[in-house]
Formats: structure tokens, C-alpha cells, sequence
């Protein structure tokens, strides 16, 4: 089992840490690295007391990006040729590396895409005990940079759900269709969020809703949906068994933590690796408490597509993904061209898809010139405005108020589709 420490006091300030904010972005967005920034990581990688995680991070950002003539001078640091030669390059950065998983490292280093398989057991170390951090920070930052395909997802997924925790075995106890809502676990940092509202809202739509929730990988840390629940006394589900209770006014929520000692393990790596890893997105779509219809968001709306698809892989009969919330978040923009894909899954196992945007003359009444941005917002803050809105439907915030509106509004529109939708093709 690793021993390391896995989480630093000030990750993104090391010369490593730096380095990979500049080089770690993606494949089309990371920058070259200063002179100065190239000399300062040389060193950190010839300390033997640089953090390991951050070291496999940097390096795979590197590789999978494509080494500038400049950098490519830091495979002397390593050993001649490294970067040309995978296996050479595996054995001198990996060491401790079990030789079972060096064909699977190979190939990521080569920039080749792993099979379902291979991608499972590649989870399975990755969530596992095994001693090389190095190489989960290299994993990790390579599937980042170059993008993860489906089958890597899909194997990644099956790996995670051997690490849940006893009472989320593969049965459910809910008496009604369940709807997960999946924020983004990192929360926002100038906005509310009101994921309780809207579990409030599917629930008045018959459904049961289950919040997805943990603490937070970063790079945000001011607010999460974690941190509003707590502030709202939230009983957190331990078991599916749970889901045949009688449900508070805004569902189940589950905490990762309960879930998964191991995925929760992660969000210390992850403080530690900087960029957000495959796990950002993937804890999102986990389908623990075999919800029929998932609800969540995508920071970047060239993933809202890859996240339905993702969805149904999961075992979602549909999705509904929002673009352009506010942070990323499940709340939308009244300002900015927000909208949903929603998608299904066709009784031949293929997707039909439909997406409504939010500039639609359907949705005028609710649009503003800007969004109120909220400085630094407290978790407390934020869940008396939710609890102010379940007994009273307003509050003295006109802003959060047409926002949940919009918001219902929206959802509402697109659950009416889902819902014909799988009438149709059930």
C-alpha cells in the first residue's frame, strides 16, 4: 500500500505544479514552457523529494501533448531516448510499477487508446493500493490531455463500481422512478446553487431524486453541493436499502464518501495532480442507485454529447445535460446561451436526442442582461435561500428566484420530452 503523503499544502505553487497548469490544459490548449519554468521543473524532477503524483502529472501532460524541442532536453533527466521509447521511458519513471500493468503504461505512452478491458484493469490499479503514485498522476494526466474515448470510460466505470461500498449492491429498493442529479463536485465561486430545489421539483413530478455529492477535487473550493446539504442537516444515504424511507422535501442525497473509500481517496490526489483527472467527469455518471434518468452539466459544451452518451453507457435510460450554467453548475445562465440535450435510449440500444435552448421566445420572460455574481458565497447563505424557497416559493434575492423559476421552467420542458419519449419507446 502507498505510504505518500497525497495531498500538498500548496500544489499549484511547486515548480511541477506550475508546470503542469501550463502544459496540462489539453492537447490544443497547453502553452510551452518558459525558459525559465523549463530550468525550475529539471530540478524538480531531479529531486528525489519532489511529490510523486505531481511528477507522473507532469510528465504525461508533456507526453501526451508532444514535447517542444526545448522540453524534449528533459529526458536527460530521465535517461537517453526516453521519450522515444516507451518501455525504457516506463521502467526509469515507474519502477515500482508490477510488470503486469507495463503493456497497458506502454500504451498510454505511445498515445494509443486502451480497450474496454485493459481500461478496467487499469481502474483497478488506479483505485487500488498499489505503491506507484507516479504512475496514477501519469495516467490520469495522459487520459486528460489526449481526451478519454467511450470504451476507456466505460472500463474506467466498471472498475469504480467494484470499489462501492457493501449497501450499493445491484438492487434497489426505490418504490417510484429515481432522477440523479450530478453537480459538478467542485461547486461554484460566485454564484448559489439549487440542487435541493430542483430535487424538490422532480420530486413533485413523481420521481424520487437522488443528489450526487463529495468533496471537492478542485479547482474550486468555496462552495459545493456537499457543503449546502450540511447546512441543511442532510441525512446522507448509506444503503439502497435506504431508498424505500420516505423521502424529505428534496430526495435522498448520497455522499461519495459513503459510496466509495476509494474514489474519496482520489480527491486528495487530485488536489495534488491540479488538473481535473476522468474523475470529474465519471463520479458524475456513476449510477449507484440505478436512477432511470440522470441530471447534470457540462463545464464545456463540446462534452454535453460525450456526456449523454456516457449516461446511457451507465445504465441511464436518459439524460438531461445543461450547457452553460452558471460555473458549470445545474443552475442556468440568464444571460448566456444556455439550453439541454436531452437523449434516450431507443429500444434497438441506440440514442435519440433533442436539444432546447434557453433563448427561446418560451423562455424570454426569464432573461437578464448579466448574471449577479455573489463574492465569496457562504454554503449558510445559500441554504436559506433554498429553505425560504421550499416553505414560502420566493425569497428577498429577485435574482436566485427567477433563476429557480428558469430553471423549472427549462427542466420541466425537457423532462416533458424524456417522459414521451420513453412512454414511446417502452
Amino acid at each position: 500500500m502507498s505510504i505518500v503523503n497525497l495531498d500538498l499544502d500548496s500544489p499549484a505553487d511547486t515548480a511541477l505544479g506550475r508546470g503542469i497548469k501550463h502544459i496540462g490544459i489539453g492537447k490544443y490548449g497547453s502553452k510551452p514552457l518558459s525558459a525559465e519554468l523549463l530550468a525550475e521543473c529539471r530540478a524538480a524532477l531531479e529531486d528525489p523529494m519532489s511529490h510523486p503524483l505531481q511528477r507522473g502529472a507532469f510528465l504525461g501532460a508533456l507526453i501526451a501533448k508532444g514535447p517542444t524541442p526545448a522540453e524534449m532536453t528533459l529526458e536527460d533527466v530521465i535517461g537517453k531516448g526516453a521519450f522515444s521509447h516507451p518501455t525504457f521511458f516506463i521502467n526509469k519513471v515507474c519502477p515500482d510499477l508490477p510488470i503486469g500493468m507495463h503493456p497497458i503504461a506502454t500504451k498510454l505512452v505511445r498515445g494509443h487508446n486502451l480497450q474496454i478491458s485493459e481500461a478496467h484493469q487499469l481502474g483497478d490499479y488506479l483505485f487500488g493500493d498499489g505503491d506507484c503514485e507516479t504512475f496514477r498522476g501519469l495516467a490520469a494526466s495522459i487520459l486528460r490531455v489526449r481526451h478519454e474515448t467511450n470504451e476507456e470510460y466505460l472500463g474506467l466505470m466498471r472498475a469504480a463500481e467494484q470499489t462501492y461500498s457493501p449497501g450499493f449492491a445491484p438492487i434497489s429498493c426505490a418504490d417510484r422512478p429515481l432522477i440523479q442529479l450530478a453537480e459538478p463536485f467542485d461547486g461554484v465561486d460566485n454564484s448559489y446553487l439549487i440542487t435541493p430545489l430542483l430535487g424538490q421539483f422532480f420530486q413533485k413530478r413523481g420521481y424520487g431524486a437522488v443528489s450526487m455529492v463529495g468533496r471537492s477535487g478542485g479547482p474550486k473550493f468555496t462552495l459545493n453541493a456537499l457543503d449546502l446539504y450540511m447546512h441543511m442537516g442532510c441525512q446522507f444515504l448509506q444503503s439502497n436499502h435506504e431508498l424505500d424511507t420516505p423521502l424529505g422535501r428534496y430526495g435522498w442525497v448520497l455522499d461519495q464518501k459513503a459510496l466509495s473509500p476509494a474514489l474519496n481517496h482520489w480527491v486528495d490526489r487530485r488536489h495534488t495532480i491540479i488538473k481535473r483527472p476522468f474523475l470529474a467527469t465519471l463520479e458524475k455518471v456513476l449510477n449507484p442507485c440505478h436512477a432511470q434518468i440522470l441530471v447534470t452539466s457540462v463545464f464545456h459544451i463540446t462534452y454535453q454529447m460525450k456526456m449523454a452518451e456516457l449516461a446511457l453507457m451507465a445504465g441511464f435510460d436518459a439524460a438531461i445535460v445543461l450547457k452553460r450554467g452558471l460555473e458549470g453548475s445545474l443552475a442556468p445562465s440568464t444571460s448566456r446561451s444556455t439550453g439541454i440535450l436531452c437523449a434516450v435510449r431507443t429500444p434497438r440500444g441506440h440514442m435519440f436526442h433533442q436539444n432546447f435552448e434557453g433563448d427561446s421566445s418560451a423562455f424570454t420572460a426569464f432573461r437578464t442582461e448579466s448574471d449577479v455574481q455573489y463574492e465569496n458565497p457562504l454554503a449558510s447563505d445559500n441554504a436559506r435561500l433554498v429553505q425560504r424557497f421550499m416553505d414560502e416559493g420566493q425569497t428577498n434575492n429577485a435574482d436566485f428566484d427567477n433563476r429557480v423559476h428558469f430553471a423549472h421552467a427549462l427542466y420541466g420542458r425537457g423532462l416533458d420530452w424524456v417522459e414521451a419519449q420513453l412512454q414511446y419507446t417502452n
